[in-house]
């Protein structure tokens, strides 16, 4: 069993970490570029794991970027308040959000009961926490999910937008997180389950890097730096 309680703080990736809206997040993906790309002469339909290689755990419009790219396409940037039916990045990415916020509308969302369990785990050994979270939903997702009180420090999209922080894989949001909770970066924990997030958390030099894999594969995730693989939190919660 690892030892935590050697560490002082824990910062969460959210989607697929402590909730799972990833899987939200893919079908919303998943429905806009398998829409935008039908029909291209000579350009590959969306697949599934181009969410997994270009897309999971990166900033919204970073994502665009990478996905037309693998495609060798390019469309002209745009601004963040840019129409869903625009065509540029921003559009693009505005018009994935829509799909998003009309699921998580309807359907709500539930914590992992694994992730509750480590999350009450953390708490009793006295650990900061925070969510670290590229999407600007972070705090609706939170608060659907009934976990808004429980972190005094949230960096998501917007912050990270607001305070000039580049994206996962960049260490910065992790960075910034630990700064908040005033913690040294190698006195905290990363969670994450993306191969993008577990970059950013060895880049940035932080304690332990956890990888939950959530169907991204523990070998890939051990190759982005995680020093801890599971595939439940729940794994890490003594018994």
């Amino acid at each position: 069993m690892t030892d935590l309680g050697r560490f002082r703080a824990v910062l969460f990736d959210l989607d697929g970490v402590l909730t799972p809206t990833a899987e939200v997040h893919m079908r919303a993906w998943q429905q806009l570029f398998t829409d935008y790309l039908a029909g291209r002469d000579g350009v590959a339909p969306y697949a599934e794991t181009d969410y997994f290689d270009h897309i999971d755990g990166k900033p919204r419009y970073d994502g665009v970027r990478s996905l037309l790219a693998s495609r060798g396409l390019t469309l002209p940037e745009g601004s963040p308040d840019d129409p869903a039916t625009a065509e540029t990045v921003c559009g693009l990415g505005n018009r994935k959000n829509d799909v998003f916020a009309a699921v998580l509308h309807e359907e709500g969302v539930r914590p992992y009961p694994g992730s509750v369990a480590f999350l009450d785990h953390v708490e009793r050994l006295g650990l900061a926490l925070a969510v670290v979270s590229s999407s600007r939903n972070a705090p609706a997702v939170l608060a659907a999910a009934g976990l808004a009180d429980r972190f005094p420090v949230v960096v998501d999209g917007t912050v990270a937008a607001a305070d000039g922080l580049p994206g996962k894989p960049a260490p910065d949001t992790f960075v910034a997180a630990a700064e908040r909770l005033g913690v040294a970066v190698p006195e905290a924990v990363v969670v994450e389950d993306a191969i993008s997030g577990v970059a950013a958390g060895a880049a940035g030099g932080f304690g332990l890097v956890v990888g939950v894999d959530r169907g991204v594969g523990a070998d890939r995730l051990r190759e982005a730096g995680a020093g801890l693989v599971v595939a439940d939190l729940d794994e890490l919660v003594p018994a």
